[in-house]
């Protein structure tokens, strides 16, 4: 048996190589980088412990406790520390504490009068059973009100996908809040009842999902998948072509050509864009006719249509005294009408241990997105100063950071707009017509850490269904 392709070693990569080798199938994993992880990278220095990319997986799916068991990185798991589960939002220029239950949003100061009144219409409000796609704002505006819409929704989006809730799609970008009106005519009533859901699943919320890091960061995780893999892993080698024989699939390197049973695609959709597939017709058209690939290729040249606002992540390290705020939370978002460059900041050192030495802090800041992409692109040091000035706004820092790393990621999250049902129609199109060839990751099964894992595990049992391994 030939081995399976898989192109991209990011998270899902990885996870779909490690589940698939595990299972007896061979795997070649090709990365046209020089380090597998994607956009995971923690960088150890001077006591501090920066994320370059995402800071933690939220534990939403078993199928993530699971990786780690397998993995035997179970005395390396670190869980959040519980007295940091606060979560602030940006109201009158300072951090305000998210409540803690849902009676505490009728006392808490980040909603007004409207927003509590509007919480106690919602189950009232009729749900849309039909009509044009929806953005998140149309959607949050409609069933809530402007104000949720400017204070939470604004804010949240930003910390997700560092987007605009005006151009996201809420059916794409946030498929459970409209699968809750779809369902239960209401998001209060589908909160409670899709709880006992969950909890016959094994699934878990969001808000209420375990976070999980390592000993040593996220990075810990696909060090031990790309340990598991060994030489099936070959870096710095982009795959410029993929053609279809007869029994197999030849990919194109530029090292060479190699024969597999089945490819994987799980890079990022810019890629996909650009990369050339020729599969074999396997039907016929209306003229009778074999459809040939050439049609194939245009269409996945759609794929660069996907907004990929640039983002950078800043982390700053202080001396405890010189942060007013305890920070003692996870972090805080930062509505756009509160004026602010930064989207966000996540407590590094608040959440788990060893993220700073002793009697210091380390803050995580996200600025650009599609609030405005045109920060990300300032140098460092401009960046660092950009950030300085908010925090010192919104958590009282005085003097400068003693330790600084920024990354910049000039196309980050692919960002699901309006009309984004195309893109995943013409994947399961490209699949159900080119057979042995498959999608995965972030732009396809959602954006977050915990997403891209289970699409991983999930695209490795497809192939094993395939392959009558299951």
């Amino acid at each position: 048996m030939k081995s399976i392709a898989i192109i991209g070693a990011g998270i899902t990569g990885l996870t779909a190589a490690f589940y698939l080798k595990r299972s007896g199938v061979p795997v070649t994993v090709y990365e046209a980088g020089g380090r597998s992880g994607g956009v995971i990278q923690s960088v150890r220095q001077n006591g501090f412990l920066a994320e370059s990319g995402p800071n933690t997986i939220l534990e939403t799916s078993p199928k993530i406790s699971q990786l780690i068991r397998d993995l035997d990185l179970a005395s390396r798991r670190l869980n959040s520390n519980p007295l940091a589960e606060a979560r602030f939002v940006v109201r009158g220029k300072k951090p305000v504490a998210m409540p803690a239950s849902q009676l505490g949003v009728f006392t808490s100061k980040l909603f007004n009068g409207k927003m509590k009144l509007a919480l106690l219409r919602e189950p009232f409000v009729s749900p849309r059973r039909a009509g044009p796609e929806e953005s998140v704002a149309e959607f949050v505006t409609r069933r809530l009100n402007a104000d949720f819409l400017d204070r939470m929704v604004d804010a949240l989006v930003a910390g997700i996908y560092a987007g605009d809730p005006h151009k996201l799609s809420v059916q794409h970008a946030f498929p459970r809040l409209k699968a809750l009106e779809d369902k239960y005519g209401s998001l209060i009533k589908g909160q409670m009842a899709g709880a006992r859901e969950r909890k016959k699943t094994g699934e878990i919320a969001r808000d209420r999902a375990p976070k999980v890091s390592f000993d040593e960061g996220l990075q810990v995780l696909p060090d031990a998948l790309a340990a598991q893999l060994g030489d099936s892993l070959k870096l710095k080698t982009p795959v410029t072509k993929l053609s279809q024989t007869a029994d197999s699939w030849r990919v194109t390197t530029a090292n060479g050509e190699a024969e597999h049973s089945a490819v994987i695609y799980c890079g990022t959709a810019f890629k996909l864009a650009e990369l050339e597939i020729n599969g074999a017709p396997i039907s016929r058209s209306a003229s009778g006719e074999n459809s040939n690939e050439p049609v194939r290729r245009s269409a996945l040249r759609a794929f660069s249509e996907i907004r990929h606002p640039p983002v950078a992540s800043v982390v700053l390290g202080f001396r405890r005294e010189d942060v007013t705020h305890p920070c003692d939370g996870f972090g805080m978002l930062i509505p756009k009408v509160e004026g602010f460059n930064i989207l966000g900041t996540i407590f590094s050192s608040s959440l788990f241990p060893n993220r700073a030495p002793a009697g210091h802090i380390l803050l995580s800041t996200y600025v650009g997105g599609e609030r405005q992409p045109e920060l990300a692109t300032l140098p460092p040091e401009k960046l660092a100063e950009l950030v300085c000035e908010d925090l010192r706004k919104l958590l009282g820092v005085r003097g400068k950071p003693v330790f600084q790393h920024v990354a910049f990621y000039p196309q980050a999250i692919p960002q699901y707009n309006v009309g984004y049902g195309k893109f995943k129609v013409l994947l399961e199109e490209t699949e159900k017509s080119t057979t042995e060839l498959f999608f995965a990751g972030h732009f396809r099964d959602g954006v977050s850490l915990a997403d891209s894992i289970v699409s991983g595990g999930n695209v490795a049992e497809r192939v094993q269904v395939l392959l009558g391994k299951s």
